[in-house]
C-alpha cells in the first residue's frame, strides 16, 4: 500500500522551476554530425550544397544536386574526458554507435521555365550525441553540508520534519510540490542528518552542519546519455544558371538523461558525519521547431556564394527529477527516497537565438573544391519562458549579461583523383561566455576519403574536436568545479545512392 500511495503522489505533483543558463546552452548548439562528406570538410558546405547535411547549413543546398540521391551514415562516437579537481586529473573513455543521418533528395528538371530545376528532401540529422561521462576526485574545502545549507537558510524548521503517521517519500513530494526545489533540498539535508537547526523550534529558520572538517575528500561521476535529432522538410529550386533558393521545416526531438553520483569522506574523527553519498537523476525529453531560408549565387565557372539564416528554435521541454541520499547520520528509512520517486516539472520552453551564415567556394572544374563559413549566433537573446515567471525573468538577465556572439569558422577542401576524393576540414566556435573561462574555444579538424562506383558512392570520415569546460559539480550553495578537457572523435561511413 505504501509503494501505491507514493506513485499516484508521483503522478499528480508539478514543482517549480529548476531550469537555467545550461540548459538553453545544451540545446543551442548543434554538432558537425552528418553525412560522412559533410563531417570530413568540418561541414563547410554553405556555398556548396549538394550534400544532405549540407542543408542545415543552407537549405538553398538541395537544388545543387543533379540526381535524386539516397543516403545513410553511421558513426562510432569516442569521447575522451580529463577531469581536474583538487590537483587530481582522472581519464574517462567512453565509445557510442549510432544511425546518425539518413535523407533522400528528389530532383525534378523542367525545360520550359527560367526554374530550371526543382529539389524535394528530407533528411534526418542527430545533431547533438549526448552519450558522455567524467570522473573527478580529489579534496575540496567545500563539502556537500554547504549545499544544504544554502537552501535551508530562511526555511521555516517545522514542513523539514517528518509529520507524525506520514511516510518520508511522502513528505518529500509534498515539500516539493508546495514549497518548491530549495525547500525539499533542505529537507534531504536535515533528514540525512547532514545540517541541524540552531533552535528545536518549529519556526527556526538557520542551521548548522553536522559535518566536521578542514578538506573531504569527494568522488563524482556524471553521466549523460540521449540526443537532439532534427528532421528537415525542404524545397529549392534552382533559377536560371547561376541561382538557387531554398527554405527547410525543421523537426527537433530531444531526448536528454544526466545521473551524477557523489561520495564525500575524509571528515575529522570527532565529526559527526563520517560520509555522505548524494546522487541526482535528470531526465528531459519533448520538441522543437525551426525554419531556415538560404540562397547560392554561382559568380562564375569556379567561385559561389552562399548566405542562410535559420530562426531561433523553439522548444517546448518536460523535466523529472529524481534523488537519494544517505550518511552515517541519516534516518532509518531515508532509503525509501530513491530514484522511484519523481518530481514531475511543469512543461517549459526554451527559445534559442537565430543564427546567419556566410559563405564562399572555389570550385576547380572536376578536380576539387575549397570552401569557407562563417557562422553568427548571438547567444545573449536566449530564452527560458514564459518570461513572465520570475525564476525565468531572473535567469534570462543572467543569460543576457553572460553570453555573448558565438563565431564559427569552417574551412573544407576536397581534391578529386578519378573515382577516388580526398577530404580535409578546420572548424573553430568561440565561447558562448563573454569570458572564456566558463566554456573554452573549441577546435576541431576532420579528413576523409570517398570512392565512386558511378551510380553510388562510399564515404569514410574522421573528425576530432577538443574544447576546455570548467564544469560546476552542482548548480548552487557549492562553487567547486572540474576543468575537463572534452575531446570528441568520430568515425563515421557513410554510403550514397543515385537513382
Amino acid at each position: 500500500m505504501k509503494r501505491i500511495s507514493t506513485f499516484i503522489m508521483v503522478l499528480v505533483c508539478t514543482y517549480a522551476s529548476a531550469q537555467n543558463i545550461d540548459d538553453v546552452l545544451r540545446y543551442s548548439s548543434e554538432d558537425i554530425i552528418g553525412t560522412a562528406r559533410f563531417q570530413a570538410m568540418s561541414g563547410a558546405f554553405g556555398a556548396l550544397g549538394g550534400d544532405l547535411s549540407s542543408l542545415n547549413i543552407n537549405p538553398a543546398g538541395s537544388a545543387v544536386f543533379n540526381y535524386s540521391e539516397f543516403s545513410v551514415t553511421g558513426s562510432n562516437y569516442h569521447r575522451n574526458n580529463d577531469a581536474l579537481f583538487g590537483n587530481n586529473v582522472r581519464n574517462t573513455t567512453i565509445n557510442s554507435l549510432e544511425l546518425n543521418q539518413v535523407g533522400g533528395v528528389f530532383v525534378f528538371r523542367s525545360n520550359n521555365s527560367p526554374w530550371k530545376k526543382i529539389a524535394l528532401a528530407f533528411n534526418y540529422d542527430m545533431v547533438q550525441n549526448f552519450d558522455n561521462e567524467f570522473f573527478a576526485t580529489g579534496n575540496t574545502a567545500l563539502g556537500i553540508d554547504n549545499y544544504f545549507l544554502n537552501f535551508a537558510d530562511g526555511e521555516p524548521l517545522g514542513p523539514l520534519r517528518v509529520q507524525q503517521g506520514e511516510y518520508i517519500e511522502d513528505a518529500y513530494l509534498d515539500i516539493g510540490s508546495s514549497l518548491g526545489f530549495g525547500a525539499q533540498q533542505a529537507f534531504l539535508g536535515f533528514q540525512a542528518g547532514l545540517i541541524e537547526p540552531t533552535e528545536d523550534d518549529d519556526a527556526n529558520t538557520s542551521y548548522f552542519s553536522n559535518a566536521a572538517y578542514s578538506n573531504v575528500r569527494q568522488e563524482y561521476l556524471r553521466s549523460t546519455s540521449g540526443y537532439n535529432s532534427k528532421f528537415t522538410l525542404n524545397f529549392a529550386s534552382q533559377y536560371e544558371e547561376n541561382f538557387y533558393l531554398g527554405a527547410s521545416l525543421n523537426f527537433h526531438t530531444v531526448l536528454y538523461d544526466r545521473i551524477t553520483f557523489l561520495d564525500e569522506d575524509g571528515y575529522d574523527q570527532d565529526s559527526p558525519v563520517q560520509f555522505t553519498s548524494f546522487d541526482n537523476l535528470l531526465h528531459t525529453e519533448g520538441y522543437g521547431f525551426s525554419f531556415s531560408l538560404g540562397g547560392i549565387a554561382k559568380l562564375n565557372e569556379s567561385v559561389r556564394l552562399g548566405g542562410s539564416y535559420q530562426s531561433p528554435t523553439w522548444y517546448e521541454l518536460t523535466d523529472d527529477f529524481s534523488q537519494r541520499i544517505n550518511s552515517s547520520l541519516a534516518v532509518s528509512d531515508i532509503n525509501f527516497i530513491d530514484f522511484g520517486i519523481v518530481n514531475l516539472y511543469e512543461r517549459y520552453r526554451i527559445k534559442t537565438p537565430g543564427k546567419l551564415n556566410g559563405s564562399l567556394a572555389v570550385v576547380f572544374g572536376e578536380d576539387g573544391l575549397l570552401s569557407f563559413d562563417y557562422g553568427y549566433q548571438d547567444m545573449s537573446q536566449a530564452e527560458l519562458r514564459p518570461t513572465s515567471d520570475p525564476n525565468f525573468s531572473a535567469e534570462n538577465d543572467f543569460i543576457a549579461d553572460a553570453l555573448g556572439v558565438i563565431n564559427t569558422y569552417r574551412l573544407g577542401g576536397e581534391i578529386r583523383l578519378d573515382q577516388v576524393s580526398l577530404r580535409g576540414g578546420y572548424r573553430f566556435e568561440s565561447s558562448p561566455y563573454e569570458s572564456g573561462d566558463i566554456v573554452g574555444d573549441l577546435n576541431g579538424f576532420s579528413g576523409g576519403i570517398g570512392y565512386s562506383f558511378g551510380g553510388s558512392r562510399l564515404d569514410l570520415a574522421f573528425s576530432r574536436t577538443e574544447q576546455d569546460v570548467n564544469t560546476f559539480l552542482f548548480d548552487s550553495g557549492i562553487n567547486s568545479a572540474a576543468m575537463v578537457n572534452r575531446i570528441n572523435t568520430n568515425i563515421s561511413l557513410g554510403y550514397t545512392m543515385k537513382f
